[in-house]
């Protein structure tokens, strides 16, 4: 049963929004679906909040893409700008974990030449060698004639999250 590109942006528009903070009126010539924004504060302390003993923060900014088609030129193009929006949002500081962005390319279709080119996608940046937090991009395409997800390395854990979407919507 093929599900409608439409239909599964709405899912995931759903499932993001559970944790996220989803923006949806960003303007850019791009298919950007949507973005969604995560952040996350762990501290714990010794008695007293003056005496904290650790902290750390995590956070995400996911860019959903939609088309009905992708080649290598738009992926790259699509990643580029996810990359000079969600840099400028990233504040390194000591209690700084990671910050990731994520690509997601969600296509009727998705062709050999812009599933090689996913998986080509790299990006890590370690602020004061580490010590700050690191930004990986982690990056997918979802084909929704064929069910299947392409990932890059880092974004090996976007492929079970969209295959469990898949069996939800069947």
């Amino acid at each position: 049963m093929l599900i409608e590109r439409s239909r599964f942006i709405d899912v995931l528009k759903d499932a993001y929004s559970a944790y996220y903070n989803l923006v949806e009126d960003v303007e850019t010539e791009l298919p950007l679906a949507f973005r969604a924004d995560y952040k996350d504060r762990d501290e714990q302390f010794f008695l007293v909040k003056s005496a904290k003993i650790w902290a750390n923060e995590k956070n995400e900014y996911a860019y959903i893409f939609s088309a009905p088609r992708f080649d290598a030129a738009l992926v790259k193009a699509c990643a580029d700008y996810a990359l000079a929006d969600g840099l400028p949002r990233v504040r390194p500081h000591k209690e700084h974990q990671c910050t990731n962005i994520k690509a997601v390319f969600v296509a009727d279709e998705a062709g050999e030449e812009a599933q090689k080119a996913v998986k080509k996608l790299s990006f890590s940046k370690n602020y004061k060698l580490g010590l700050w937090g690191y930004t990986n991009l982690l990056a997918g395409i979802v084909d929704m004639q064929s069910k299947k997800t392409v990932t890059n390395y880092a974004g090996h854990e976007l492929a079970p999250f969209f295959t469990k979407l898949f069996a939800v919507r069947e």
